[in-house]
């Protein structure tokens, strides 16, 4: 008599179909990537406010578009706290020091000499910015332009006591996203026109384009899942980042071909069951 196949793993994806985002459909990435993770893993859906009185009966969670942290930070905290606590299997794992730990990466990135879009968060070194004809200025832990206004000089509020940042309004030619499985990159999309920065085409990268990327992503502590690596190109041909996103990125499936797609599947599924093991 054949033994019983074992059980197969059981996760739990962490998602928002119901938010709305600029330019995007989240709910329809989702719908896609559960119903192919299906082939592998037992999968359930929660909404993120949901995911901690859950995550016990699951083998592991994945956490992909469930919206910006901040609209529910109370329950995002309690499910990091009772993910440590239990030694549940995350993914993205929550070691990451980019976007999932807030913004003081860009911070220390550009203090440290990284080719970042220069960012402070004291008013003592708003000097250190150079003059331009505008300036961004955003919370630390903003997402999806949440909270992000324009000034004509640099400027902090005496309050703000280091969650804000500024940084200098860039002239670039485009914008231009690397997305790795763990660290090993599957594609790269660009925005060839920067007022519609959710409108991609494929990007073939060079060498020297994913040395850049991959200098980030070395940099950064995560130990699995998924990053995307943002960056703008300037007038003068050069990179700078604009963002390192390890939380919850999303992947603009529908901008790749069906073999790129497919690809990136096979990759998420293969580095899902690493984690398991």
């Amino acid at each position: 008599m054949a033994a019983p196949a074992a059980p197969r793993p059981s996760v739990l994806f962490v998602t928002d179909l119901a938010y709305e985002a600029r330019g995007r459909r989240y709910c329809d990435e989702d719908i896609f990537l559960t119903s192919r993770l299906r082939e592998s893993f037992d999968v359930a859906l929660c909404h993120p406010r949901d995911a901690a009185a859950l995550l016990d009966g699951f083998d592991a969670v994945v956490v992909r578009n469930s919206g910006p942290v901040l609209h529910y930070q109370e329950a995002y905290d309690a499910f990091r706290t009772r993910a440590r606590e239990s030694g549940t299997r995350v993914y993205n794992s929550l070691d990451g020091r980019g976007d999932m730990a807030g913004k003081q990466y860009l911070v220390d990135l550009s203090r440290a000499g990284f080719p970042v879009i220069p960012t402070v968060d004291r008013a003592a070194d708003l000097g250190l910015l150079s003059r331009s004809d505008g300036y961004v200025v955003k919370p630390k832990l903003g997402a999806d332009s949440v909270g992000l206004r324009f000034t004509e000089e640099p400027e902090l509020p005496e309050d703000a006591d280091g969650t804000l940042l500024v940084q200098p309004r860039i002239d670039f030619r485009y914008e231009v996203s690397f997305y790795f499985v763990d660290h090993d990159f599957q594609y790269a999309l660009h925005a060839p026109h920067p007022d519609r920065r959710w409108v991609l085409e494929p990007y073939a990268a060079s060498s020297e384009d994913l040395d850049f990327a991959r200098r980030f992503v070395e940099w950064n502590s995560l130990a699995h899942g998924i990053q995307r690596v943002d960056a703008c190109r300037t007038p003068e041909g050069d990179l700078l980042l604009v963002e390192l996103e390890d939380l919850n990125p999303y992947l603009s499936l529908d901008r790749v071909t069906d073999e790129v797609r497919e690809a990136f599947v096979t990759r998420m599924s293969a580095s899902l069951r690493e984690l398991l093991a």
